[in-house]
């Protein structure tokens, strides 16, 4: 090893064990986000090398500034091992962002994102790590929902809840992923390079915000896993991390269906709304403004899932007995839109008198939701292969 090799690495390694194999051969890098998980840390840093120990690997621990010993203990092992580094955050805190910083400091062509709290099966990563470094796969995700995969001991409460905010986010982002919340993934190195100055970096749930950000449908495949019930330490669930999950949620959907499709969808829904106001205004005399409204959104809506199935979405066009079931999921879905756009309007319009302006603002509220929700759900399988 060169004087220059043996600089880099003395930093990291008193010992200089990266002799034995140079940091260019360095297979995966592990990245582990740690807040106060300081009696986990040798038990997991044991688990590792028993999983790995035929894969040449780096521990990377992204610490947020914890106050129970964690980052001393991370840098003791750090002291006699060249394979283990230690990341100190201060003034921010997150498992998003974490996660990001430490897969970003490593030169390794994968990296993996495990928790600290031992709730996670490393047991499983030589798979998950094997399928990404062959090219078969962009991620490998370590899954609670898929196949012989369970959340362990929870509760009843706990797993209808996850499951719940599992099936938003699988509308949100347009993916059959059984379980895109995971907080165990392996991935190619390049991948989040090229996603980072897309991602939020908000919260925990960084998977999410990565297959909703990717410029291309990623390959990906989920191997299943018993989650653990934590030994030591406290959970980081808060209000504060379901207020960030949700903040990720509606910038996924958004992102998702900010695309050719929202103006081709936009234009639609003016059609509509010409449709909706031009009834409204030849009903208005004959069955007062609720009525006539009533009628003139039932019309505005049926011609919006012809035009948007025949433009908006002729890629994938409902045809047959599909797009009979696809009227009928449209107007269901549309349901709760009417009811706000016939509400909104008649408060308008008692407020103000002005016919057009009541039909416009309740036309514009159930545009909204009809783009939204008919996106995620009436065209949705097709949307997931294609979102364009």
């Amino acid at each position: 090893m060169s004087s220059a090799a043996s600089l880099l690495v003395t930093p990291y390694d008193r010992k200089v064990r990266l002799d034995s194999f140079p940091a260019s051969d360095i297979e995966l890098a592990v990245v582990i986000p740690t807040l106060n998980e300081r009696d986990n840390i040798v038990p997991l840093v044991a688990a590792l090398d028993a999983a790995l120990a035929n894969i040449n690997a780096e521990l990377i621990f992204v610490d947020d500034w914890s106050t129970d010993g964690t980052p001393e203990v991370i840098a003791e092992l750090a002291r006699q091992r060249s394979d283990i580094r230690l990341l100190r955050r201060c003034g921010r805190r997150g498992l998003a962002s974490a996660a990001i910083e430490g897969m970003l400091s490593t030169t390794a062509p994968v990296v993996a994102l495990i928790d600290a709290d031992m709730q996670h099966d490393e047991g499983i990563l030589p798979e998950m790590v094997a399928a990404v470094s062959s090219g078969k796969l962009d991620v490998a995700i370590g899954s609670r929902y898929h196949s012989s995969g369970s959340c362990g001991t929870w509760s009843q409460k706990r797993l209808k809840t996850s499951r719940f905010a599992t099936v938003l986010a699988q509308a949100a982002i347009g993916s059959d992923v059984e379980d895109p919340l995971s907080g165990f993934f392996v991935m190619r190195q390049d991948l989040i390079v090229d996603v980072a100055p897309r991602l939020k970096g908000q919260g925990f749930k960084i998977l999410m915000d990565i297959l909703s950000s990717a410029p291309r449908r990623l390959r990906v495949a989920e191997f299943p896993y018993v989650f653990r019930t934590r030994v030591a330490g406290r959970s980081k669930l808060s209000p504060g991390v379901a207020v960030s999950y949700l903040r990720l949620l509606v910038a996924a959907g958004l992102r998702r269906l900010l695309s050719v499709r929202l103006i081709s969808f936009s234009i639609v829904g003016s059609i509509g709304l010409i449709v909706n106001l031009a009834l409204l205004r030849l009903l208005l005399p004959s069955l007062g403004f609720a009525a006539a409204q009533a009628v003139a959104v039932a019309v505005a809506i049926g011609s919006n899932f012809l035009l948007n199935n025949a433009i908006t979405y002729r890629d994938c066009r409902l045809r047959g007995w599909r797009l009979f079931t696809g009227a009928l999921s449209f107007y269901g879905i549309c349901g709760m839109g009417a009811f706000a756009n016939v509400g909104v309007g008649s408060v308008v319009f008692w407020s103000d008198h002005r016919w057009w302006l009541a039909g416009a603002a309740g036309a514009l509220v159930g545009t909204g939701w009809n783009f939204l929700v008919s996106s995620i759900f009436t065209w949705r399988r097709p949307l997931a292969s294609a979102v364009s």
